[in-house]
């Protein structure tokens, strides 16, 4: 892929409580709990109230932990 491709960089996505859209083109998020890239064709788990991806269900039960703390 070449480096210059608007593909090769990170996503702008607005999350949908079941679909996101794409805002910025780009091949992956980051998570908003352990920074890890997610390639958009393995994501998976989003918040759509705040707007953050996940790597996963492990880093979605910690997000949901650390809200539910704060309310």
């Amino acid at each position: 892929m070449n480096a210059l491709d608007p593909k090769a960089e990170l996503a702008v996505l607005h999350y949908g409580d079941a679909e996101y859209e794409i805002k910025r083109p780009g091949r992956y998020v980051l998570c908003a709990v352990s920074g890890v890239k997610i390639p958009l064709d393995a994501l998976r788990y989003w918040n759509a109230a705040l707007q953050e991806a996940y790597a996963g269900p492990k880093e979605a039960l910690q997000r949901w932990r650390e809200i539910g703390k704060q309310a």
